[in-house]
């Protein structure tokens, strides 16, 4: 099958499910789709795969694989994949791992990580006029790996592209508010850390909330969040985000969990090519990975990274960020909320990497040490929390100002 059948499959899959018979039973459907169980597998089908998914409605989807590592894709518009363990569903050992849950607004995501180079073959679903009912089948059959990668890829959708990114000067920010990017990470497919009864995209997600309340009560901010609910935003679309909204600074929150040595407290990341230390570096990879484990092709990415007006841009915004990490570490210290013993560090976070946006990372605390797990449970330290970090942009407003006749033109 050559890579435009496969492209073919991708653009007709919406189609196969829109038949006359299932629009006429749309109107007794509930909002999400819902996966039967009982019909619903990943096993082995000859020499190769085969997908068996039950729902309870038709909706439309798009099936599509990546390479390094081979994963396959299924997007839909949107299951509700409550109740479904990975357990429930996969009984091949040619699937070495399995995800499942929401990626974006309006659209969840389905990934399977493969033993080798299995390309896809056919896909389709069938309808049941009388309930509704969608049995959705895709089957991969192994290749070799040049053939793999030559049908793979991320189709083109202009519903998920990415705006190209700004390589301009950032404009001087006047007397205006402060448009400050308020990033809560993970998200939807992506859990983050979890320990104890909590998990890092939903406990960063309340954060972000609250301390976007706690911003805007100081009367000279603007403040917008990448996500406003429980929904996967790749890394690069979390700084395209920022773009968009011409931010003045960008700050992503954290609480990863890391069973490797003891970290605890309060950690402000900077962007560096060289990670400050070991713990640095493992953190980065880490964040990627859990991009990449998510079904996002990162074939490319850094390519622009290297382009010398990114390298420009950035010997204006260095200093203004490190600025503004003196200031988180000064005001979250003087607050009483507890620091990492080296509160200041840096490493290659894809997510830091818009070069005209002074960017930071914020962990919060770390899931794998107690007195961190407990602090971030509790509203009045979060709250405590909010307000250091609202003093920090605060003082950051006055130096940046300040500074701001220094700044190369």
């Amino acid at each position: 099958m050559s890579r435009t059948l496969g492209a073919l499959f991708v653009a007709l899959a919406a189609l196969f499910l829109c038949t006359p018979q299932s629009r006429a039973q749309q109107q007794d459907f509930s909002a999400l789709a819902r996966v039967d169980l009982s019909g619903s597998q990943i096993i082995d089908d000859g020499e190769g795969i085969r997908l068996e998914l039950k729902l309870s409605q038709g909706v439309p989807y798009r099936v599509y694989t990546l390479t390094n590592p081979p994963r396959a894709v299924i997007d839909f518009r949107e299951v509700d994949w409550d109740g479904v363990a990975k357990v429930n569903l996969l009984n091949s050992d040619r699937v070495t791992d399995l995800r499942f849950g929401p990626f974006r607004p309006g659209w969840s995501r389905l990934v399977m990580d493969l033993a080798g180079p299995y390309a896809l073959y056919r896909v389709g679903t069938t309808i049941d006029t009388a309930s509704g009912e969608a049995k959705l089948t895709a089957r991969f059959t192994p290749t070799d790996d040049e053939t793999y990668a030559a049908r793979s890829g991320l189709p083109m959708d202009p519903a998920w592209d990415l705006p190209e990114p700004s390589l301009a000067a950032p404009e001087p920010r006047g007397d205006g508010p402060v448009t400050i990017v308020l990033d809560p990470g993970h998200g939807g497919i992506d859990p983050g850390a979890e320990r104890g009864g909590l998990n890092e995209k939903t406990l960063m997600l309340t954060f972000a909330r609250e301390l976007k309340e706690t911003l805007l009560r100081s009367g000279n901010t603007t403040v917008l969040l990448t996500r406003n609910d429980d929904s996967f935003v790749s890394l690069e679309r979390r700084v395209a985000i920022a773009h968009q909204a011409n931010a003045d600074l960008f700050i992503s929150l954290h609480a990863d969990l890391l069973p490797e040595g003891h970290a605890r407290g309060a950690t402000i990341y900077r962007l560096a090519e060289e990670a400050s230390d070991t713990a640095s570096a493992k953190l980065a990879e880490r964040h990627d990975r859990d991009d990449l484990l998510s079904g996002v092709d990162l074939t490319g990415k850094d390519d622009i990274i290297a382009d010398v007006l990114m390298d420009l841009a950035r010997m204006e915004t260095r200093p203004r960020t490190t600025l503004l990490a003196r200031a988180l570490a000064d005001k979250v210290g003087a607050a009483g909320v507890p620091l990492n013993s080296h509160p200041i560090r840096s490493a290659g976070f894809s997510v830091l990497k818009a070069p005209d946006i002074p960017s930071v990372l914020i962990e919060t605390g770390f899931l794998s040490d107690d007195r961190d797990l407990a602090n971030l449970a509790d509203p009045a330290f979060r709250a405590k929390l909010a307000e250091a970090i609202r003093d920090a942009v605060q003082a950051w407003i006055v130096a940046d100002a300040a500074n701001a006749p220094l700044v190369r033109q």
